[in-house]
């Protein structure tokens, strides 16, 4: 029983914690500090195994087990630092019964540096270790890692079955090797230095540590292998690390990640539901190791880059993600699915789990539900699609001012430089709800001229425009400030889309001359749009001006190779939310026009050249 044990642990830590503060009632004297050292040893492996961490306590417990030491000998140390104290008590107490408690010590203190990271410290130590056994053998071969070579070679003191100890030093070093290899592989990964990282992993992979924390490792030389370019190896130890403790959950979110890079979208889906029905069940963790085991190896490990690369995701960031892939690869059933179970969990405050548009994969939660209607378009649910904008168009009603000014902001000097900054953060955030307003408005538009309601999709392209008519732009968009050209390029694509389906709209009704004015306005703000540039022939071609309309064509047809995708090619990439409307505003019939202009070229008495 796991909680009786605990009681246990806790009564026999409470003795020690007794038995020792007797000891150290009593004046330090030689005979009795071999047991004195080895209750220390025990209490601090207690201390640091409950805890889980290490802390300053068992530093200082430490500290003043070597004072009482130096005490025993008749010196002094209390001006000295701990690395200092050690290096007195090593090279100036010789008695050989001292030997053994103290490189136990040194063990404790050892797990205790590197916890904190301190490998130089930990590789001073045992350096001082290995010359007080033997002069010389601290030196390690070349290329060899001088840290785990000490280690190694370092000669465990034999336990006396007087002094019976709580876990064998034989085991503690053991968990010091892996332990060593496994924070240095850590920090080369972290550093970029990844043949070197790998070796170390692989090293820490073949050393002593429990199944939880071995999958760890091979989640780490499963990301290392991704890093390297080599995406086959990385898929083969993140499925070890999966083998091995199936609880492992960052693993498999990393093999979703992998799947994704080689393109392989139907494994990276089934990964992202494996995941997803894992954190569901939300199964209890596993024993991390042997109850035995006071001090392991998870105790030492315990990294920003480790807590990184073993980020646990939320339900609802992998819901989001099996919804955003979906959407991305044309899965559009699916993806609706997707994305009404993420707003289900939204709607359940399960949000909460995950600051959305921070450091997690999740968006605003404007954008999931523009991209939720584009789904819901894309799959013919085009009714539930303007359901699902009326509600970001609600939202964003009173966060948008009635006018909008966008200026070059001056650099200024400090104390102004943070009003400065505040000011462009406030324009950003009422640009990006101005964005998702309008993005309503143009997810509306084309729903309805999906239902075959021109009209109706006209007034919602019509609302659409008029409030991008809120945004004041002093001077071009190229000398505004660098920080706000995002927000305002998707602004320019949505004016443009909205423009096309308008122009689209009035085709339709036969209003061609509306429809003439609509694209050429929009080859105003984007000069030669493949989409605009072919509706405009179009609507010239409606209207009779065939001349006209065949000029325009050649030249457009004659413009520079690539410029029928620039659309999607220049600036920045697009919402995810965009990219139905963008597929909407694509003309339909670019060859059957083609070949009326060329028929027309072919027949007219006065070609033109």
């Amino acid at each position: 029983d796991p909680a009786w044990a605990g009681w246990m642990r806790i009564g026999r830590g409470q003795a020690l914690d007794g038995l020792l503060g007797e000891l150290k009632g009593l004046p330090a004297a030689l005979p009795t500090l071999p047991l004195e050292l080895t209750v220390l040893y025990n209490s601090l492996l207690f201390t640091m195994g409950a805890s889980d961490s290490a802390t300053e306590g068992e530093a200082e417990g430490i500290h003043q087990g070597l004072l009482r030491v130096l005490e025993a000998c008749g010196a002094c140390g209390q001006d000295l630092s701990t690395e200092e104290l050690w290096q007195k008590v090593l090279r100036e107490v010789t008695v050989e019964e001292l030997q053994a408690p103290l490189h136990r010590l040194g063990a404790l203190q050892a797990a205790w540096w590197l916890s904190a990271s301190r490998l130089g410290s930990t590789a001073s130590l045992f350096r001082l270790l290995s010359n007080a056994e033997d002069p010389g053998r601290s030196h390690c071969s070349e290329g060899e890692n001088e840290l785990l070579s000490l280690l190694k070679s370092w000669r465990v003191p034999a336990d006396e079955a007087s002094l019976p100890l709580l876990q064998s030093t034989e085991h503690l070093k053991e968990i010091l090797c892996t332990t060593a290899a496994f924070l240095q592989g850590l920090q080369e990964l972290e550093a970029g230095n990844f043949p070197t990282a790998l070796s170390l992993l692989q090293e820490a992979a073949g050393g002593f540590c429990s199944k939880r924390v071995l999958a760890q490792i091979y989640t780490c030389l499963g990301c290392c292998a991704q890093r390297m370019g080599k995406p086959q190896t990385a898929l083969q130890h993140l499925k070890r690390a999966l083998q091995v403790d199936f609880q492992c959950l960052p693993a498999l979110s990393h093999v979703a990640a992998v799947y994704h890079e080689l393109g392989e979208t139907d494994a990276e889906l089934q990964a992202l539901a494996l995941l997803y029905e894992a954190l569901e069940e939300k199964c209890p963790a596993a024993a991390s190791s042997s109850p035995y085991f006071l001090i392991q190896t998870e105790l030492p490990v315990r990294t920003p880059i480790l807590a990184s690369l073993l980020r646990h995701h939320q339900p609802s960031e992998v819901k989001y993600l099996l919804a955003q892939r979906c959407l991305q690869d044309g899965r559009e059933a699916d993806a609706v699915e997707h994305y009404l179970d993420f707003l289900a969990l939204l709607q359940e405050g399960l949000q909460q789990q995950v600051p959305l548009g921070c450091s997690s994969a999740l968006p605003r939660i404007p954008e999931v539900f523009l991209e939720a209607a584009s789904a819901l378009e894309q799959a013919g649910r085009h009714q539930d699609a303007i359901t699902m904008c009326e509600e970001v168009i609600s939202r964003t009603t009173d966060l948008i001012p009635r006018m909008l000014r966008v200026e070059r902001l001056e650099e200024c000097p400090l104390p102004g430089a943070g009003l400065v900054g505040g000011l462009l953060s406030q324009k950003k955030e009422s640009l990006c709800c101005l964005a998702w307003r309008t993005a309503a408005y143009l997810h509306q538009g084309w729903a309805w001229a999906n239902l075959g309601e021109s009209k109706e999709a006209i007034t919602q392209f019509s609302r659409c425009l008029s409030d991008l008519l809120r945004v004041q732009l002093y001077g071009s968009v190229v000398e505004l400030t660098e920080n706000l050209l995002p927000e305002l390029e998707v602004l320019q694509k949505i004016r443009l889309l909205s423009l096309i389906g308008r122009g689209a709209q009035f085709l339709e009704l036969e209003r061609h001359k509306e429809a003439l004015l609509d694209f050429q306005h929009g080859l105003q703000i984007l000069p030669g749009d493949p989409a605009a540039a072919s509706y405009l022939v179009q609507a010239l071609w409606k209207l009779n001006r065939k001349q006209e309309a065949a000029a325009h064509w050649q030249k457009f047809s004659q413009g520079p190779p690539g410029e029928d995708g620039q659309q999607e090619g220049q600036g920045r990439a697009f919402p995810l939310y965009l990219v139905s409307c963008l597929k909407q505003a694509m003309f339909p019939d670019r060859h059957s026009l083609a070949r009326s202009i060329q028929d027309y070229l072919r027949t007219t008495k006065d070609p033109l050249s």
